[in-house]
Formats: structure tokens, sequence, C-alpha cells
């Protein structure tokens, strides 16, 4: 018995190449609006100071920091080793004779390490004093 009979049903004709026109316009407007965080090349415990010294130059110092783990020292963000950073530190030097160095030391990071970067900021001829990034000491 057959009450009705099924008609076969043709698959609705999509026009593929709208749909991937507008997949490119959400992905370009996705692209355009996404914020993207920034995290810390290296990370670094500062150590505590009692008596901060509020430093005002005018000019930016170039900035060493000094890792408890290797590759110890880092030049902005990228890493170096004593060498290169005499030899970048002599290139700054040759560009801007009133050059400010300041080292941003991790708080477990070895004495002679930052003696070594004491000698190659000396070796590269930089005259103005180093100093030194310190956190305040945290209020009880």
């Amino acid at each position: 018995m057959r009450f009705s009979e099924r008609k076969r049903r043709q698959p609705p004709a999509i026009i593929i190449v709208s749909l991937i026109d507008i997949l490119i316009v959400l992905l370009i407007f996705l692209m355009v609006t996404t914020t993207f965080k920034q995290f810390p090349a290296i990370k670094l415990t500062l150590p505590e100071s009692r008596q901060p010294r509020e430093g005002v130059s005018d000019t930016e110092p170039v900035v060493v920091s000094i890792a408890r783990q290797p590759p110890h020292f880092y030049l902005g963000d990228q890493p170096v080793t004593l060498e290169q950073l005499q030899a970048n530190l002599h290139g700054h030097l040759a560009r801007n004779p009133q050059l400010e160095v300041a080292v941003r030391p991790d708080t477990d990071a070895p004495v002679g390490q930052f003696v070594g970067v004491m000698d190659a900021v000396k070796a590269a001829g930089v005259r103005k004093p180093v100093s030194i990034f310190t956190k305040k000491p945290s209020t009880p």
C-alpha cells in the first residue's frame, strides 16, 4: 500500500563564492579589531631598596637585564653575551657620547654576572655612572 509517493528533492544550490567573500571580510574584521597581549621576555624580581632614588634624565638609558638563569644578559629584550654586550654598548656610545646605562638585575642573579656587566660597560667606554633598577620595599 502506497498512500503517497515521495518525490526526490534536489539539494538547494548554494553559491559558495559569495560565502567565501563573507568569510574573508569577517576574518579581516577580526584581525583588525583584535588586541594582542604582550608578555615580558624575561621575568625578574627586582631587589628592594629602603632609599630609592627617583631619577629623571633627559635621555632614555640603555637597559641591561641580568637574569638568574641562562642566558643571563639581555640588552633590551634581546639575549646577549658579555662580548656582544660590550660591542653593542660601544656602538651606542658612538652614536650618543652621553650614553647612560641602567642595570635591571634579578634578586637571585649571581653577583659575578653584575660585575661582568660593569666590566663590559667600562670596557665600552661609558663615562656616566651606571644606575640600577630596584623596587620600593613593601609596606606591612
